[in-house]
């Protein structure tokens, strides 16, 4: 019999076989870091520090240039809405412009003047009710009145308009230039005297 035959189921032998493990006794002290391991500690907080510093900064600088865009487009917003509230107003300050004709009491369209206060007078007529009256020859009146925004010629039946004065925020003239009435923002024009609605000013006359 060999000597490893005689070590068979015996005691293990005293030097440990290569590959074993050992295990460290709980009273042993940890290992103190080395002076590399300490500086690469220091520098990797220090990475930290600096990382959460840009961080901070870039989010406060990101807020204020949000913040005077937003100011910006306040701004942009004030102006248009300005901007729009002038031209509405100047859009409607700004007088319309219509052209009267005379008519008689059929819708004939008439000499201007048969529509002017001074030549009804001076003919013994007078206004009433939206209507000029001019005496007849024969006795009885003739009745005339503006139309405004009709179209055609002396002796012809007027086509389209209206026999009521348009607003007084228009310009009312004849074919001829006689002012009839003018417009103006909040202004009523009192130039003319037509449809009952007018001013009792004189139209003028050919």
């Amino acid at each position: 019999m060999t000597q490893d035959d005689d070590n068979i189921g015996g005691q293990p032998e005293d030097n440990p076989q290569r590959g074993s493990m050992r295990f460290q006794d709980a009273s042993t002290q940890p290992r103190e870091p080395s002076l590399a391991e300490q500086r690469a500690r220091r520098q990797a907080l220090a990475d930290q520090e600096r990382e959460a510093q840009e961080a901070a900064e870039a989010s406060a600088a990101a807020a204020k240039k949000a913040g005077t865009k937003r100011k910006i487009l306040i701004g942009g917003g004030v102006t248009v809405g300005l901007a729009g509230l002038i031209a509405t107003y100047y859009t409607v300050a700004k007088p319309a412009e219509t052209t009267a004709v005379c008519t008689d009491a059929n819708g004939v369209i008439q000499n201007d003047e048969y529509c002017d206060e001074s030549y009804a007078s001076s003919h013994g007529g007078h206004f009433s009710g939206g209507f000029w009256f001019i005496p007849l020859p024969g006795g009885g009146f003739s009745q005339y009145r503006y139309n405004y925004g009709g179209s055609g010629n002396i002796g012809q039946r007027v086509a389209g308009g209206s026999f009521t004065a348009p607003s007084g925020n228009t310009n009312v003239s004849t074919k001829s230039g006689t002012s009839v009435q003018r417009g103006g923002f909040g202004i009523s024009g009192k130039s003319g005297t037509s449809g009952g609605t007018g001013g009792t000013g004189k139209s003028g006359g050919s």
